[in-house]
């Protein structure tokens, strides 16, 4: 291969990346390449990252644990500190165990290989995650992808895959005679063994969430399963913080929840919650759970008193919230196009991707830092800059953010003139 070329066509594009040096610890107020900036684009939603709290526990994990883990779960890595925080994450959930990976794309890696596979179909929201879609193409089950958060759409295609016509009625899906033993018909005319309908519970570039409730009826009705990657909700979503399922009060009807340890837990890693009899199947057949060294002790001991700091601090939540819509009112009320969002991260559309990258720069410019998001990350034409906002943002700082945008349209509206 011509890399060279490659990276020139890439350039020509507009879709050029590069590594951004970070100098400080992920948090409000970040040094980037030496400038002082307020950063806009961490996932780092409470403001754990760099939380005293937390690295006092990651701290006591190594003096008691050490710095690695050893080896892989099944042979010498697995210690009473991996299982006591995957009992915190089960109790967390709302499920009867956890499992803990060391990223929360090899947990969706895992569960999609593992959980179905030749004879399944998984039916993917369009905007899932790309850990979803790898997940989903390695499993070697049959895949569909239905329109976004388009709970029509996926139903045609429930009906479709059972063998019933999209002109019958919902009523007669109802019937428990039209479901056998949980099999799908396919459009073959064969039977699916499973059926898993796998989505974001926060979509992670437009902020949406889920129809949850909706899925799991139709999942009910149609005799099938549900998945649900909660990276984004994790900590920021639900009466307690446990997620979109917390969030809709539908934990019971999930059967499988995934979330990370890296984002508003300040940490690193991910889990797959659910039904024991399903976590250990996992363990007994999960190949990036079995042959991966288990997570560092560290890791471990930042995560145990994040989520007590989820339980005993809602405040940040709120906080976060509150932030995050009055950010997004500001935003419109400038007339930028914000796309819709009830969670800490919005999406601010600027279209062509050249346009996108000129407008970050402009950002950092005075001060504010919010990389351009681009295709393929987000659909072509809808090259945005994608906040995302902390427990730590202040409302001075939701002034400054809009007068950078404000700024920004106009250096470049200057520019252009």
């Amino acid at each position: 291969m011509d890399f060279k070329s490659e990276l020139d066509a890439i350039r020509d594009a507009g879709l050029y990346r590069r590594l951004r040096r970070m100098e400080s610890a992920s948090s409000r107020v970040v040094v980037v390449e030496g400038r002082e900036m307020l950063m806009c684009a961490s996932n780092n939603y409470l403001g754990l990252a760099d939380e005293p709290l937390l690295q006092e526990t990651a701290i006591e994990a190594i003096r008691q644990f050490g710095t690695g883990s050893g080896g892989s779960r099944l042979t010498t890595g697995n210690t009473a500190l991996h299982e006591h925080l995957e009992r915190e994450l089960a109790e967390f959930k709302g499920t009867e165990a956890a499992l803990l990976f060391n990223t929360g794309y090899m947990a969706n890696l895992a569960a999609l290989t593992t959980l179905v596979g030749s004879g399944d179909l998984i039916l993917s929201d369009s905007l899932n995650h790309a850990s979803l879609i790898d997940g989903a193409r390695l499993s070697r089950a049959d895949v569909q992808i239905y329109e976004h958060c388009n709970l029509t759409d996926l139903e045609k295609k429930l009906a479709v895959a059972r063998g019933l016509k999209t002109s019958e009625s919902a009523e007669s899906a109802e019937s428990a005679e039209c479901i056998s033993d949980s099999r799908i018909r396919s459009r073959k005319g064969g039977l699916y063994d499973r059926i898993l309908i796998v989505t974001d519970g926060v979509f992670s570039m437009d902020g949406d969430i889920a129809p949850l409730p909706g899925i799991c009826d139709l999942a009910e009705r149609y005799g099938a399963d549900v998945m649900v990657d909660d990276a984004h909700a994790t900590g920021v979503l639900g009466s307690k913080g446990a997620g979109t399922a917390d969030h809709f009060n539908c934990q019971t009807r999930v059967a499988v929840q995934m979330g990370t340890l890296s984002k508003a837990l300040g940490a690193e890693g991910g889990y797959i919650a659910g039904s024991r009899d399903m976590v250990e199947y996992l363990i007994n057949r999960a190949r990036p759970f079995i042959y991966s060294t288990a997570m560092s002790p560290a890791g471990i001991g930042a995560v145990l008193a994040a989520l007590q700091i989820v339980k005993n601090e809602p405040v940040r939540r709120s906080h976060l919230l509150v932030r995050a819509k009055r950010l997004r009112h500001q935003l419109l009320a400038a007339d930028f196009e914000v796309l819709p969002s009830d969670t800490p991260i919005l999406g601010i559309v600027l279209g062509e991707a050249d346009h996108a990258v000129q407008f970050a720069r402009e950002l950092e410019a005075v001060g504010v830092f919010a990389p351009a998001i681009r295709p393929p990350t987000v659909p072509a034409g809808t090259s945005r800059i994608r906040l995302t906002l902390t427990a730590s943002h202040t409302d001075a700082d939701m002034d400054s953010i809009v007068k950078a945008f404000q700024q920004a349209r106009t250096n470049l509206a200057e520019g252009g003139a």
